[in-house]
């Protein structure tokens, strides 16, 4: 008979959703940016290194604040470090709205990573850790969805303010809107119970449980808790005192849970994420939108799709479980890497030619296609528009005016000439009829990468530690994500001139093919197992192509009713333990 799930309690829902709001942060800061800077790239005259700084900056100090993090929610409690978050996050905002020049703006820049990188290593493992087992992962998608919310949401700020030159001050400013109503939520909301029982505040701990289960489930819950507590006491006893970096390496089930969950950050974001953001404007371009701001705009309902995703996943996760969203997403993500890497080589090989040279264009000059034309940062192509189509069997390669990208320096897309001829300025992107073909397969790529790849590899990482390891380990792993994302943040522009972007998309597509070989070994299924439970999965053997519900393990119960260790250290095989008289299966708990 299937037993029957409670409901989640009012006190749950609010918990989550003020949780979630760091997650909206998260989203918003990456979605507002790459709007943001199509005004300070006028407003400050930004180079090419000043636009990757302004970028990279945020990044490189996420990734610094996630490694922080794990360590800071271990000592400080998972409250302490989000309203730490939310308090930076709030200064952050304010220094960037109010900035009076692009040296100011980099570092608030840096300090909105700082709170954006506290956010994202502690608020799924808060959720996590407050969640019954039947809802936790519908919980931490919660933050998943919140986080293409902020994204899709940042597209229409980004669209609603791109028509005044100061709009990106308002941009950069209203992100201090959800930080501040988080700030003053988690002022009464509780800690973590399981950080709680951890540091020995168990009244504390069971007056939450109960808020969230109730006072039956919530007595069960907290002895479960308590027990899992009492034997990681005893390891760390033994320990005597080791940090909880050495102890991490040398536990083999908990060492490959890191490796797996730094595995899934690192695959979700050379699977070509931000790739496939980062063309997003330029796909719309080359399907025949010439306006700056009605690409936003689009841009902004492109981006929705993935959100659209995370929402399915919101209702599959409960029910086909983790392992097998991540397999068929990540699969159908190496088909439509494949698809628009086949929809770029297209766009390139009826790339029309550069075949009239104006004599004072400079380098520009000497290519002599639109796509070797667009890969060089200093140069765009000038065509004439073929009716209301995009399709061109020539124009010229020019200088790009640096004061205003909108404009070429000479010729026929200078300021002067295009005020009065029907010429049309592509600054990134080549004239093609296969643009729609690119535009379809990155709406189907945002779809399938919220379904699975987007919110899963959060999921995960709340669930695969135990709670003595959750901080550290999920801040290494949320560190493997940011640091990834620098990786392709600063190599992407020269990845695509030394290997074409299409060359970039099929690369792309093998790495994820690489990335579904590693998960299927190593991902075992977590889908409504308790917490304390899921890290015995990793001690069985290596490949993981089974699912967890039909891999029968054993704990051991000793006479005394006391559960031991799950298996020995340093073996793959069960503990024998003097005196105890019953072997009880762990998928029975």
């Amino acid at each position: 008979m299937t037993e029957h799930n409670p409901s989640l309690t009012s006190f749950i829902k609010v918990l989550t959703f003020f949780a979630a709001l760091g997650g909206f942060l998260f989203g918003y800061d990456c979605g507002i940016i790459s709007g943001a800077l199509v005004l300070l790239k006028t407003e400050y005259n930004l180079s090419t290194l000043w636009q990757q700084l302004i970028v990279s900056i945020t990044i490189g100090s996420a990734a610094v604040a996630a490694l922080a993090g794990g360590f800071l929610n271990d000592i400080l409690g998972r409250k302490r470090v989000i309203l730490l978050a939310s308090f930076i996050f709030t200064i952050g905002a304010g220094v960037m709205a109010g900035t009076p020049n692009k040296e100011v703006l980099l570092v608030g820049r840096l300090v909105v990573g700082l709170g954006v990188g506290l956010a994202a290593t502690t608020v799924p493992v808060y959720i996590a850790e407050c969640a019954p087992p039947h809802a936790r992962g519908r919980l931490v998608i919660v933050n998943g969805c919140c986080i293409a919310g902020g994204t899709a949401t940042a597209g229409v700020i980004a669209g609603s303010f791109s028509y005044f030159s100061w709009g990106w001050r308002i941009m950069f400013g209203l992100s201090a809107v959800p930080a501040i109503i988080q700030l003053i939520g988690f002022l009464f909301l509780p800690e973590s119970p399981r950080w709680l029982v951890r540091h020995g505040h168990h009244q504390k701990a069971l007056e939450v449980l109960k808020k969230i289960h109730g006072s039956q489930q919530a007595e069960k819950e907290h002895e479960i808790i308590q027990n899992s507590e009492r034997k990681q006491k005893r390891i760390e006893h033994e320990q005597k005192g080791r940090s909880v970096v050495l102890q991490v390496l040398e536990t083999p089930a908990v060492r490959k849970a890191l490796i797996v969950g730094c595995g899934l950050q690192i695959i979700q974001q050379f699977a070509g994420i931000n790739t496939v953001v980062y063309y997003n404007g330029t796909i719309i371009r080359m399907s025949g939108v010439e306006s700056d701001t009605v690409t936003l705009w689009l841009a902004a309902a492109v981006s929705s799709c993935s959100l659209i995703g995370n929402l399915i996943s919101l209702f599959l996760v409960s029910k086909v479980g983790r392992r097998k969203l991540v397999l068929g997403s990540l699969a159908g993500l190496v088909i439509c890497l494949i698809f628009i890497g086949v929809a770029f080589l297209m766009i390139s090989i009826t790339a029309p030619s550069a075949d009239i040279v104006n004599p004072v264009a400079g380098i520009c000059a000497s290519y002599s296609t639109c796509s070797d034309c667009i890969l060089e940062e200093n140069c765009g192509f000038c065509f004439r528009q073929n009716g209301s189509s995009y399709v061109t069997n020539s124009g010229s390669c020019l200088p790009v005016d640096k004061t205003d990208i909108k404009h070429s320096i000479v010729g026929m897309c200078s300021e002067i000439y295009n005020k009065t001829s029907d010429t049309v300025w592509g600054y990134d992107f080549c004239p093609s009829s296969f643009g729609y073909m690119a535009l379809a397969g990155m709406v189907m790529y945002l779809l399938i990468f919220g379904q699975g790849m987007g919110p899963m590899p959060w999921v995960i990482n709340t669930e695969i530690y135990p709670t003595w390891a959750r901080g550290f380990c999920n801040g290494c792993a949320t560190a493997a994500n940011w640091i990834s994302n620098l990786i392709i943040s600063m190599t992407f522009l020269s990845l695509t001139e030394a290997i074409t972007r299409y060359g970039a998309f099929f690369l792309y597509a093998g790495i994820a093919v690489i990335g579904f070989v590693f998960l299927f070994t190593l991902l075992p299924e977590t889908k409504d197992k308790p917490l304390e439970d899921i890290v015995h999965l990793f001690a069985r053997p290596v490949c993981s192509c089974c699912t967890g519900e039909s891999y029968v393990q054993y704990d051991i119960v000793n006479t005394e009713g006391e559960e031991e260790p799950l298996l020995n250290d340093t073996k793959n095989e069960v503990k024998t333990i003097p005196g105890s008289d019953t072997v009880k299966p762990l998928n029975a708990l």
